[in-house]
């Protein structure tokens, strides 16, 4: 009996069926990238400090000088969360007192900003930090916005498979997409932040991929205020919809559910795209497989951890992703907070992606994976503790690495997918690879704080970020080389970790002993 792939060997690898369908996948893609990083400009904050009420009986000397002064960056900037107390000041203007000359305003008491803030308008019209005061006491909920959005991923991931067994992948894929267009829709009506949270982790749950390279070359239109922002990046959502015409149900699934005429339509269909003359019947009911129904042995999530090499394995894939993750999701956020003009800096942190991926593409063509990895991630986290060393009037030069800092995780992230799958055997590569993405989403949850703690120091996000790559480079010098090697089928085939010492095996010698007679590779592990 012939399987799904002997079947339709027929059509070919790289047809016009194939490659069509291939950039309608991409475009329905597209609003991925937009709503996964569009909290960098709605949770963006800007310079604020204390509102003083017009209707205070205060000199003009006084309301001046109604907010201390604070150190940052090297200068004197009005404090965003203190003010002096009202009723002191006031009494103060009313005798005709001078602050500074009769009142040493160190001495002076201080209150919170009962009043509210005033929030400068120089680039944002407004945000959500400044629609809902979401500074000083309650600047936590802002990075919990951009943590809720990715638990929303994370949701998502889990419960997207099985969803996509059920009702079909076409299905599936234009309802999420519909959850992202639609959910984002509504957060343009948010009455408060609870309302806007709740809605983006729903945005999040529909986001199941996140592919960030297209957000920012669309955000060089200057929305300045959050609801447009908003109203403008559900546009591609709902032109998208027109792809659901375009897009075939897949025919493996339709087979599995018993839909023969279905699939055979669409493998018609594409042979006549490719120009090839398909044989009238197709799909022989009696002779495909039923895959579902053969007796495999079962595999549960517990043995990622039987042996020790796969043990191994599998902590420092989590903790490689994970580290990952929050530096590339954190550089990313951290964008805003560049010198320069924001919408410029978040231009260059996605352009600063194509040639990290083009130079991934060619270290995964032609050399080792482990140095590769490591290389780049040694790239990323060094020149990220360099920032620290920039002297403050050349802020470009700061700029400068932190986009390299950028390039070398990009390059890392996008390698890690290959470098993961290679390393886990055949019979648990899915669950492998599915537990490092999990790791990789907490990263991202994570991301938002790291950024955060940027406003007690400037540079420790930098130094933070920069330390946790590094040490992970070194780590990934332990990691088994998979490059030109045979994927491995079973648990005990797998490649071992290095420095760690192991019994020789009877299945593992002769693993070895097929692997001299037949090396297998596969060239689809090589992007």
């Amino acid at each position: 009996m012939r399987d799904y792939d002997e079947v339709t060997a027929f059509l070919g690898e790289w047809g016009p069926f194939q490659r069509l369908i291939f950039f309608l996948l991409s475009a329905s893609i597209i609003p991925n990238g937009f709503n996964g990083l569009s909290a960098v400009f709605l949770t963006a904050a800007p310079e604020h400090r204390c509102r003083v009420p017009d209707t205070a009986n205060l000199s003009s000397a006084w309301r001046n000088h109604s907010v201390p002064l604070r150190l940052q960056d090297g200068r004197e900037v009005p404090h965003s969360c203190r003010r002096y107390r009202l009723a002191a000041i006031s009494n103060f203007s009313a005798l005709g007192l001078e602050p500074g000359r009769d009142i040493d305003l160190e001495q002076v008491e201080q209150e919170s900003c009962l009043d509210g803030w005033e929030f400068s308008q120089k680039i944002y019209l407004s945000t959500i930090v400044t629609e809902w005061n979401l500074v000083c006491e309650n600047d936590w909920k802002a990075p919990l916005t951009v943590s809720l959005f990715f638990v929303g991923v994370l949701v998502g991931s889990f419960i997207s498979g099985q969803l996509s067994d059920r009702f079909g992948r076409k299905n599936v894929l234009f309802v999420t997409m519909g959850m992202q267009t639609g959910f984002s829709f509504l957060q343009i009506f948010s009455k408060n932040f609870e309302m806007f949270a709740v809605l983006f982790v729903l945005v999040g749950m529909g986001q199941i991929s996140n592919y960030v390279a297209a957000f920012v070359l669309g955000m060089t239109i200057k929305l300045e205020d959050w609801r447009m922002l908003l109203l403008a990046l559900t546009v591609p959502g709902l032109l998208c919809a027109a792809l659901w015409w375009f897009i075939p149900e897949s025919p493996r699934w339709l087979i599995s559910q018993g839909r023969f005429k279905e699939a055979e339509v669409i493998i018609h269909r594409a042979a006549k795209i490719n120009g090839i003359v398909a044989p009238s019947t197709i799909f022989e009911p009696s002779e495909l497989q039923d895959l579902s129904s053969k007796k495999q042995q079962s595999h549960s999530i517990l043995d990622l951890l039987r042996t020790r090499n796969i043990r191994v394995v599998t902590i420092m894939s989590i903790i490689l992703w994970m580290t990952i993750s929050v530096g590339y999701f954190g550089l990313s956020l951290d964008t805003p907070n560049l010198h320069g003009d924001v919408y410029l800096n978040c231009f260059l942190s996605a352009v600063v992606e194509v040639p990290a991926y083009v130079l991934a593409w060619l270290l995964l063509q032609y050399l080792p994976r482990r140095y590769s990895m490591a290389t780049a991630l040694f790239l990323g986290g060094s020149v990220l503790l360099f920032v620290q060393l920039v002297p403050p009037d050349l802020y470009y030069l700061s700029t400068v690495l932190v986009m390299v800092g950028k390039f070398g995780v990009t390059a890392a992230f996008s390698m890690v997918y290959v470098y993961t799958a290679e390393l886990y055997p055949t019979v648990v590569r899915n669950m492998g690879v599915g537990v490092s993405s999990t790791a990789s989403r907490l990263g991202s949850i994570l991301s938002p704080y790291f950024i955060y703690l940027g406003a007690y120091d400037r540079f420790l996000p930098y130094i933070l970020m920069g330390s946790l790559t590094i040490l992970t480079a070194i780590l990934t010098l332990f990691l088994p080389e998979s490059f030109g090697t045979p994927l491995p089928d079973t648990i005990e085939q797998m490649l071992r970790v290095k420095g760690i010492k192991y019994r020789q095996t009877s299945s593992h010698t002769r693993m070895l002993k097929d692997s001299e007679d037949s090396p297998t590779v596969l060239k689809s592990t090589a992007f």
